[in-house]
């Protein structure tokens, strides 16, 4: 949690960088806002600040109906035992506590519930089961406020079992009933199975960056990248449908246009497109600890917030990353493009043009004859291994697998080296702390730098924005020339600030 001072100075001043990163309430009205809220400031004496909306909310205040805590950036990466909080406030976001309980979720982290709760406590300010509902909660608001679905399809998509305790909740919550609170909205829209999202992030974002990625590895038919817009076909439990981002005018934020003809996992969909742009970094403390830790001659001197290039599917990064092994990065996309031709699934319906197949399903690949698209065998067999990994449960790109335990299945399933596996969980799952220098092509003047376990300390929990820069040519401002060892020992200094 952040200084009281600066909280107040980032509240009065409507800082947007800070927006996420903590709560104001005000005790005369009990309500909570976001730092950029729009009413006219409290005075100093009158607030509180909290660490997440769940917090405040467990303080008894309700949510700012002006400035929507809930449309607020998700939590970024933390550093120490805050570290552990990080990837349990990932998994409550995509879902894991609808399914499953405390004592599942504390396994999963690798410890026990009691010290979980601890952690959370004085980190997050409340406990896991109430970051969960408050999440619900603010999606559902989300969906109240920005789509026409019916209230019960919103309550099943939020992750409520029924529409009697998501009614309580949002009652508790916001003091009315969802549909008091949907007749407040202005402008909906007419429902016809696609619905316009929102989602915030934290600047600076370099779109044009993530778009030329996408666009280098996008696959006719299933992808689509024009100047300042991505689109693709999406398959989601069984239903299929597509979807269309682009930046959202002057807000920090990107525009979704998502259709599927069943919206019961929509809240699946909006957790894939957070991982896949990256939208819960925090880019001012990513470029505050690599700016002390970076060599000064690996990139220009220039940050335009770098994101980790995320997935929308898995398996379909795992497949990329066999073609690439066996062929090599200049025939990885013939090899992918004509996987897509031969056992892509068509899609019906009208969508927007260039969108005409699904990528081919583990089932589909799992079962393709040896010697189909003329690929050499090896290849063939290695895709095939891979997909009946994947279709027989050995290999699962869900979001509640942790990031190491996927790491370990695909080596041991796929023949894939470290790295190449480090690479596709990094995508698949968002992780910041992956090790893909080796994959990426680190300079030589640097794999022994890199390669250090100071080096790898100082860099952490970051090592993947780290390697992205070192590669791409990215540096963060400011940095100063230095040599090897003096850059690393002012990133292990520097470390406690950036992770506050």
């Amino acid at each position: 949690m952040l200084a009281p001072e600066v909280c107040d100075r980032a509240r009065l001043a409507r800082d947007r960088r800070f927006d996420g990163r903590f709560f104001t309430g005000v005790r005369t009205t009990r309500i909570y806002c976001r730092p950029i809220c729009p009413v006219r400031p409290a005075r100093s004496e009158n607030v509180r600040f909290f660490p997440t909306a769940a917090a405040a909310e467990l303080a008894g205040f309700r949510p700012c109906l002006r400035c929507r805590p809930e449309a607020a950036p998700g939590s970024p990466a933390w550093r120490g035992s805050a570290a552990t909080v990080s990837r349990g406030l990932a998994l409550i976001d995509r879902g894991f506590l609808d399914g499953h309980d405390l004592h599942e979720l504390a396994a999963a982290l690798g410890m026990g519930s009691r010290h979980l709760t601890r952690l959370f406590v004085r980190h997050c300010g409340a406990p896991p089961g109430t970051m969960a509902r408050t999440r619900r909660v603010q999606v559902a608001k989300r969906l109240l406020d920005e789509t026409a679905l019916p209230v019960t399809e919103i309550a099943l998509a939020a992750g409520f079992s029924s529409l009697r305790r998501f009614n309580s909740a949002f009652r508790t919550t916001y003091g009315r009933s969802p549909s008091h609170v949907r007749r407040l909205r202005v402008g909906a829209a007419e429902r016809s199975g696609t619905i316009a999202l929102r989602l915030y992030y934290r600047p600076p974002y370099d779109w044009p960056a993530m778009l030329r990625v996408l666009s280098a590895e996008a696959l006719p038919g299933v992808e689509c990248v024009l100047e300042h817009e991505y689109r693709r076909t999406i398959a989601l439990d069984g239903t299929h449908g597509w979807l269309v981002v682009r930046r959202a005018g002057h807000e920090h934020g990107l525009h979704v246009s998502l259709h599927l003809a069943d919206f019961s996992r929509l809240r699946t969909a909006i957790d894939r497109l957070h991982t896949m742009f990256d939208l819960r970094a925090d880019p001012v403390s990513i470029r505050r600890a690599l700016t002390a830790v970076l060599p000064n001659g690996s990139a220009r001197a220039r940050w335009d917030g770098p994101r980790i290039p995320g997935a929308w599917d898995g398996f379909e990064v795992a497949v990329r990353a066999v073609v690439t092994r066996y062929v090599g990065r200049a025939d990885t996309q013939r090899v992918m493009s004509s996987l897509v031709e031969h056992f892509g699934r068509p899609i019906s319906g009208t969508g927007p043009p260039g969108l005409r197949r699904l990528f081919p399903s583990p089932r589909a690949l799992s079962g393709a004859s040896p010697g189909w698209g003329g690929l050499p065998p090896r290849l063939a067999a290695a895709i095939r291994r891979l997909a009946r990994s994947v279709a027989r449960g050995r290999i699962t790109f869900d979001p509640g697998v942790a990031f190491p335990d996927l790491v370990e299945r695909l080596v041991a399933e796929t023949g894939l080296d470290r790295g190449a596996a480090e690479w596709i969980g990094m995508r698949t799952l968002g992780e910041p702390d992956a090790d893909v220098a080796a994959w990426l092509g680190l300079p030589d003047r640097l794999r022994a730098w890199w390669e250090r376990r100071r080096t790898q300390e100082a860099l952490r929990p970051w090592r993947s924005y780290a390697a992205l820069c070192l590669t791409r040519g990215v540096e963060p401002p400011m940095a100063r020339r230095r040599s090897t060892r003096s850059a690393v020992g002012a990133g292990s200094r520097a470390a406690p600030a950036a992770g506050r």
